[in-house]
């Protein structure tokens, strides 16, 4: 059990290690003055802040190196270039199957409401038949009370 309490300890430092390294505040340096005002992207304010670059110019760089850097730098745009019209795509897609899905659903609620207008009147037309046809009869029964002959004709649906 100790072996696994500082095995996992270790490991535990270990992975902490790069985090508190990260976390560390950035140097001043002696030309800078602390709290002075930097001018945001000077080299001063950015070696403040932990940067160390600063790019020669291309006359001071090796020419295959500066044609690599371009072509990656080509190639990489041409790649953005190329995903962000597959993205372009994808939405305009996305568009007209989100179009076409509303309108489906558009469709499909008008055919469920015609179907409920078409049930309402059913109902309406059963009812309105069963009224006639209880008065019918209350009349048929009044009538065959009374002795007559009765030749009136039971209503229709």
């Amino acid at each position: 059990m100790t072996r696994f309490a500082l095995a996992a300890t270790t490991a535990l430092l270990l992975a902490a290690v790069p985090a508190f390294a990260q976390t560390k505040s950035p140097q001043t340096t002696p030309q800078s003055a602390p709290g002075a005002a930097l001018e945001p992207g000077s080299e001063a304010w950015l070696r403040q802040r932990g940067e160390s670059y600063s790019a020669a110019s291309d006359a001071e760089q090796d020419p295959a190196e500066l044609a690599a850097t371009a072509r990656l730098n080509a190639e990489i745009s041409a790649r953005n270039a190329a995903a962000e019209q597959m993205e372009i795509e994808a939405a305009a897609a996305f568009e007209a199957e989100s179009a076409r899905w509303r309108a489906e659903a558009a469709r499909l609620e008008t055919a469920r409401a015609q179907w409920e207008a078409d049930v309402a009147a059913a109902d309406a037309a059963r009812a309105r038949y069963e009224r006639e046809r209880a008065a019918w009869e209350a009349e048929m029964a009044a009538c065959r009370r009374s002795g007559r002959v009765c030749l009136t004709d039971a209503p229709r649906h």
